[in-house]
């Protein structure tokens, strides 16, 4: 399937899957997105499938801003990668909601 515009641009991002390509992608998860914006961002990181990209993805979990954190949560989650979420909500960066969410 061909999208277009944004949603084109980070697609590419992610199925390139390099650390600058997840940095790109996840300097648009601010509290001030649109929820246009955040729902393209979670779907175009559901096609991350690079060691580069994911353990990108990784470092946001236990480094970047809460949203990011969160959206880096449900990657892991939906991956079904229990105890890197596990380890994140020990150390207190998620909460129990986001832990258990999909």
């Amino acid at each position: 399937m061909q999208f277009n515009g944004y949603l084109n641009t980070i697609l590419n991002y992610a199925r390139s899957g390099t650390a600058d390509d997840i940095d790109l992608i996840m300097n648009d998860l601010t509290l001030e997105s649109s929820l246009p914006t955040t729902r393209y961002i979670d779907f175009a990181l559901s096609c991350v499938t690079t060691t580069e990209g994911i353990n990108r993805i990784k470092h946001y979990l236990f480094n970047g801003s809460q949203i990011q954190r969160n959206y880096a949560c449900l990657f892991f989650n939906r991956m079904h990668e229990w105890p890197i979420v596990k380890k994140a909500f020990d150390l207190g960066l998620i909460d129990e909601i986001q832990a258990y969410s999909r």
